[in-house]
């Protein structure tokens, strides 16, 4: 009974157990890794990556996808930068990227939620479509620092208190959002149930429809906020900021638990498996490692990681099957049922 319930265990806490495995394995061969400073550095780096990944979460627990993140944040950067460059004005240019962000994901939304297309295919074109809307806007051109209005400069060293950088706190109220979401709320518990049972959902007088759209508005716009962050941060807006974002944001989410089928995912293994992979990055960068090591290093992060939630569903699945059937036994013995099962 209790070798069942470790396992089960293990295999919802794998990740948090690697995270302290690798911390440990750096900090031996570099001792000057594992440093509050580093720390502080590794977190700004996984702030925009955040942004992405947490709705991620949502739209795969939901059984659904979007592979066109990466994308629509360099698209908005390019928007909400041409728009700063032509005005002088940070607000409009912000606005007009985000809301080109929210535009993005509502065409996603409503050409998979209401006209029923794959959503895998429709965000891959939609990858190609808004990485080339990028570069097209751009003409290939880097917005530089000097065509940027000051106030928006000045947002990406923004810290508060003086300590804490903008983009760290934008991190940490997502987070908070998304396990308050998921956790507190009627919205949270129907996106686990669509992506459990789609139909089941439907019977219970779910919305499946309207939550999956709303998850997709929801995606482009916070990836909209991490294009906006990135080119605060940079100076500058790239129209290939956000290339790559979007396998990095799969890879986190796979990573901390959330089952690619849906149905099934935590918030807290999210943040895990966000942190895992950065400091992997970081890491390599620490031991010198090759730029090149490190993207192929990246693809086989992603491909582990599907590996494992597939082997970790059937553990799970196995092993409460294993404690139903004990469980059951017991009960014909006369037992108590679950109870005796459970002692």
């Amino acid at each position: 009974m209790y070798t069942e319930r470790l396992k089960i265990f293990a295999a919802k806490n794998g990740i948090f157990l690697a995270l302290i495995a690798l911390i440990a394995v750096f900090s031996i061969l570099r001792p000057n890794f594992f440093t509050p400073q580093n720390g502080l550095t590794i977190l700004l780096q996984a702030a925009e990556l955040g942004l992405i990944a947490v709705p991620a979460a949502f739209l795969i627990m939901s059984g659904t996808i979007d592979l066109s993140v990466g994308s629509i944040a360099s698209a908005a950067a390019i928007m909400g930068g041409s728009t700063m460059a032509s005005t002088g004005s940070a607000t409009i240019g912000i606005l007009v990227g985000l809301v080109t962000g929210m535009v993005a994901g509502a065409l996603n939304g409503f050409l998979i939620s209401y006209m029923g297309l794959n959503s895998f295919v429709v965000t891959l074109g939609a990858l190609s479509v808004w990485g080339g809307f990028a570069l097209l806007m751009a003409q290939g051109r880097t917005i530089p620092r000097s065509d940027l209005p000051e106030t928006f400069r000045v947002i990406g060293n923004f810290k508060v208190g003086g300590v804490v950088p903008i983009q760290i706190v934008a991190l940490a109220l997502i987070i908070l959002l998304g396990w308050y979401v998921l956790n507190h709320t009627k919205f949270g518990k129907e996106v686990k149930a669509i992506g459990g049972n789609q139909r089941a959902a439907r019977l219970m007088g779910i919305k499946v429809k309207r939550n999956r759209f709303l998850l997709f508005v929801a995606s482009g716009f916070f990836a909209a906020l991490a294009g906006m962050l990135l080119s605060a941060k940079l100076q500058s807006a790239n129209p290939s900021v956000g290339v790559g974002l979007e396998l990095e944001a799969l890879t986190v989410v796979l990573l901390g638990g959330v089952a690619f089928e849906g149905g099934i995912g935590r918030i807290s293994g999210v943040v895990a498996g966000l942190l895992f992979f950065r400091v992997l990055r970081a890491g390599l960068v620490f031991m010198q490692a090759s730029p090149f090591l490190q993207t192929i290093l990246v693809g086989a992060t992603l491909i582990v990681a599907v590996a494992l939630d597939s082997s970790i569903q059937k553990v799970i699945r196995s092993s409460w099957a294993r404690l139903g059937k004990k469980a059951i036994k017991s009960e014909e013995d006369g037992g108590g049922g679950v109870h005796a099962a459970e002692k």
